[in-house]
């Protein structure tokens, strides 16, 4: 029950909606690897229970004897096994007896943020799985400074793409990858080996996405990317209010509320961000925005509703910051964006389980949102062929988005 991939190495993925548990595997399901396979789905049961369960196998490339037996009782409880090539639904049709179900390449998933603010949402995951003795989690003086630093170190990274003669593009570094995003991928990339890394008393998360949106100009894609007050209809259901604060020729301020019912019903996040803008030329641009507050607020919708004081509650999400680059070339523009968010730390016995999670979620946050992102910025543009006088100025482009 082999597939064509060399990779053997056994690794696993777990996503959470409002209706189904899915697990994507990928490697040899191994005899261990399949006790493994079964301690997870035990540990997240709570979560799981009442949902379909849907077992992706388009990746796997071996299945041993105590993995066919997992996933044959898993089958026969209900759980659907699925896969994309047609060596992995040979894999299935094997297991089950039945022809595997097909899954198309552009699969949707329910996670609609703008792009800056999706790191916000990986976060939220962690809660799902931390004990309500340890629900509580202020943040400390040491994990702020641990953040101011590494907010540094990302702003320096940042610095070395602006200076002359060097990529303005991360992109550039990586042979092929234009092309790759010139043909329609979008790339989502964990920055470092260690992510989420392990701070004091929290977690910083840092994800890099790259995109392409052709036959469009920067200012095309800034009118987009500022205009604040559509982020409730651009991005729903997920932002459930969005308005401009202050809006200037390089620096806008704005405000959303936050929420994903698929994660964690009760809880939203009520935030102010500052973003700047820097034009480099008629064709480069780059913004940094970060968060200048972060308000919990509990029992949202319910009559209990409240609003925590900063800093305090249950710590999913604590700060973010990005720093998102635009070039306009070849026929399109370039959009780069790191995403680093901090959040509340997890106990190191559910790390294990936690951190799969927040990965698969946070490329898919990412992934989605540089998609929905191209989507509302084609409809409706113009060429991109104007002049630098027929492009709007700054001051036209205040409108909103982060």
């Amino acid at each position: 029950m082999t597939s064509t991939s060399t990779d053997n190495e056994f690794r696993y993925y777990m996503h959470e909606g409002p209706s189904a548990f899915s697990f994507e595997l990928s490697g040899r399901l191994s005899d261990d690897a399949a006790r493994q396979l079964e301690r997870a789905r035990r540990s997240a049961s709570y979560v799981t229970r009442g949902r379909s369960l849907i077992v992706d196998l388009s990746f796997v490339t071996q299945v041993d004897t105590e993995g066919q037996e997992l996933l044959r009782r898993w089958y026969d409880d209900g759980a659907q096994l699925v896969a994309k090539p047609a060596e992995a639904r040979g894999i299935v049709e094997s297991i089950t007896g039945q022809a595997a179900e097909f899954i198309p390449t552009t699969a949707q998933h329910q996670t609609w943020l703008p792009f800056r603010v999706a790191a916000l949402w990986v976060i939220a995951l962690v809660a799902l799985f931390t004990p309500a003795r340890t629900f509580a989690a202020d943040l400390k003086p040491e994990t702020v400074q641990t953040w101011d630093e590494y907010v540094k170190a990302v702003s320096a990274r940042h610095q070395r793409h602006l200076v002359p003669g060097s990529s303005f593009l991360s992109s550039d570094e990586m042979p092929g990858q234009a092309a790759r995003l010139r043909r329609g991928d979008i790339v989502v990339l964990p920055v470092g080996p260690h992510v989420p890394m392990k701070v004091p008393s929290g977690l910083i998360h840092d994800w890099a996405g790259a995109a392409f949106i052709p036959d469009v100009s920067v200012p095309d894609v800034l009118r987009v990317v500022r205009d604040y007050g559509r982020y409730q209809d651009i991005y729903r259901p997920n932002v459930l209010d969005s308005k401009p604060m202050v809006t200037n020729d390089w620096e806008d301020r704005f405000s959303l509320l936050l929420m994903n019912k698929s994660v964690i019903a009760r809880t939203a996040l009520d935030s102010d961000y500052r973003s700047c803008y820097t034009r480099l030329d008629d064709r480069r641009w780059y913004s940094i925005a970060e968060t200048t507050r972060i308000q919990e607020v509990a029992d949202y919708g319910a009559s209990s509703q409240r609003t925590l004081p900063e800093n305090q509650g249950s710590g999913l999400i604590w700060r973010l910051y990005s720093v998102t680059r635009f070039e306009e070339r070849d026929g399109g523009v370039y959009v780069e964006v790191e995403a680093v968010a901090l959040s509340r730390d997890v106990p190191g016995s559910l790390r294990w389980l936690v951190d799969p999670i927040v990965r698969r979620i946070s490329r898919s946050a990412l992934t989605t949102s540089l998609q929905q992102t191209q989507d509302a910025v084609r409809p409706g543009t113009s060429s991109i062929s104007r002049s630098p006088a027929q492009n709007p100025s700054p001051a036209s482009l205040v409108r909103s988005f982060r």
